[in-house]
């Protein structure tokens, strides 16, 4: 009788934590594929080493509502993602890109 219900009680486990990692999954899921905010593409003027990428993702991280910056030293890159929160203006993007020591360029938006 003691096995039964040890048998039982472990079903029961298992069978919880499936369904909370299906729920987990598919939450993680549904907000990635409806993440909302913004993607902006930064061609930037003095890029040259590891260094530079720093100070520039170090400027743009500080700014509320910046989720990542990834920095193309190859391409002169810099792609800056936002929550839906977030919206910047071109003169908004070309001052911390200044105060970081750089020259923007040129910059495209899209929605992601």
């Amino acid at each position: 009788m003691k096995i039964t219900n040890l048998k039982n009680i472990l079903f029961k486990s298992t069978r919880l934590i499936l369904a909370s990692t299906l729920t987990s999954a598919a939450l993680v899921w549904s907000s990635a594929s409806f993440a909302g905010g913004t993607e902006y593409d930064l061609r930037v003027d003095g890029l040259a080493c590891p260094f530079c990428a720093y100070g520039i993702e170090k400027k743009f991280t500080k700014t509320k509502g910046v989720e990542s910056v990834e920095v193309d030293l190859k391409n002169g890159l810099v792609i800056v993602k936002t929550d839906e929160s977030k919206t910047f203006k071109e003169e908004e993007l070309k001052t911390i890109v200044h105060d970081a020591g750089f020259t923007m360029k040129s910059m495209t938006e899209k929605a992601r």
